[in-house]
């Protein structure tokens, strides 16, 4: 089950659990204008929610396997949903209408991001890299290694310049997201790093840790050689 609060007062609102279906939800995502949120899990399906009312507006099927992750574009009109049978899948996030299938990695997304400016879709996987793609295509832009475990998150900076990804070797790296090259690697957690982000003004990235920290980073660091 997901729960909706109100993030003014902690009050919960409702919980949304589908009634076909109880399995665990493994992620969410709410919409640019907050009326649709989404769940993904255990069952492979991704439900969009009407937020007012609690409801299943649509329930998207074509994942093989557990949906691991979710987000949609800037505007509201993608939808990306990552899953364990290693492909991403974008849909309309109006219609629900699938509009591509993106497949390149070796094994199970993990993590999925779309940039600011909805042109390129960010993906983490369990076969430890990074793969960047252009969202209108398909195509692969570029593919990041160089981590020693699974990318268990990904993100982009406002600016759409930078590329962070979190992985279970215990670091994060943040990525020139144009040149594709290796800016700095961030080391100092004790355990896998499940999840990273950016602020607002995109000087700080966050990355939270399996060793129970939540670590603040200058995301303006002097760049490094890049090595794989």
């Amino acid at each position: 089950m997901a729960r909706l609060w109100d993030a003014q007062t902690g009050e919960m609102l409702r919980g949304l659990s589908p009634a076909d279906d109880a399995r665990e939800v493994w992620t969410i995502a709410l919409s640019p204008d907050g009326q649709t949120l989404v769940t993904g899990g255990a069952d492979t399906v991704v439900r969009l929610w009407d937020t007012r009312s609690g409801t299943v507006r649509l329930a998207l099927k074509g994942h093989g396997e557990p949906v691991s992750a979710a987000a949609f574009s800037s505007d509201g009109k993608t939808l990306a949903s990552a899953s364990f049978d290693a492909t991403i899948r974008l849909w309309n996030g109006q219609t629900g209408v699938l509009q591509r299938t993106l497949q390149a990695h070796g094994d199970s997304v993990c993590s999925v991001a779309l940039s600011p400016d909805s042109t390129r879709v960010l993906s983490g996987s369990a076969d430890r890299t990074a793969i960047l793609w252009r969202a209108d295509t398909g195509a692969v832009l570029h593919t990041f290694k160089g981590h020693g475990g699974a990318v268990c998150s990904v993100a982009f900076s406002p600016d759409n310049r930078t590329i962070a990804t979190g992985s279970e070797d215990k670091t994060v790296r943040l990525w020139d997201a144009d040149a594709c090259r290796l800016m700095h690697t961030l080391e100092g957690h004790n355990g896998a790093v499940r999840s990273v982000a950016f602020s607002p003004d995109g000087h700080t990235v966050a990355s939270a840790s399996e060793d129970g920290t939540v670590r603040l980073w200058d995301a303006h660091v002097q760049p490094m050689p890049l090595s794989f």
